[in-house]
């Protein structure tokens, strides 16, 4: 499949909903949430204000004229929250662009612009059911911690 990475637009910063709600990890068997659980605060942290942060930086996959996926980052007190110095990742992609490799490509970009600017490490959570486990292992992302329910991963950079 071809696909191009780039920087996100401003006028596209509306997307960051859409995709967060992609994010969401739905289990086998289990109903997908209403698509107003985004309004939630803790998951508000991903999106509010996108781009008024210096450490705010997301990248947008694109297949012809179609945004497909999104990965962004920004230093936010979210689940997988280090400290106040480690960017958080937020990844998705649609349904049928995922197991191409675009997910890949993107973590893999982002990586490479946080340590162009100097950042030391990233973080993220992710359910351990969550099939993205394999994918942010091999993109570099270590577990450091765990509660019942999800891994915290950093990527040391």
């Amino acid at each position: 499949m071809n696909y191009i990475i780039r920087e996100i637009l401003e006028k596209e910063y509306s997307l960051l909903e859409n995709f967060l709600y992609e994010a969401i990890f739905v289990p086998k068997g289990v109903p997908a949430p209403p698509r107003s659980v985004i309004e939630q605060l803790e998951l508000q942290v991903y999106v509010t204000d996108f781009g008024k942060k210096k450490d705010d930086i997301a990248l947008v996959a694109e297949v012809g004229t179609k945004v497909v996926g999104a990965v962004w980052v920004r230093i936010m007190n979210d689940y997988g929250h280090i400290d106040d110095v480690t960017p958080s990742f937020a990844i998705s992609l649609y349904k049928e662009y995922r197991g191409w490799g675009i997910g890949t490509a993107l973590m893999q970009e982002m990586l490479c612009i946080l340590k162009r600017r100097g950042y030391h490490q990233a973080s993220l959570a992710v359910q351990k059911e969550n099939y993205a486990v394999k994918l942010y292992k091999k993109v570099g992302f270590e577990i450091v911690d765990e509660n019942e329910e999800e891994y915290i991963m950093v990527c040391y950079l």
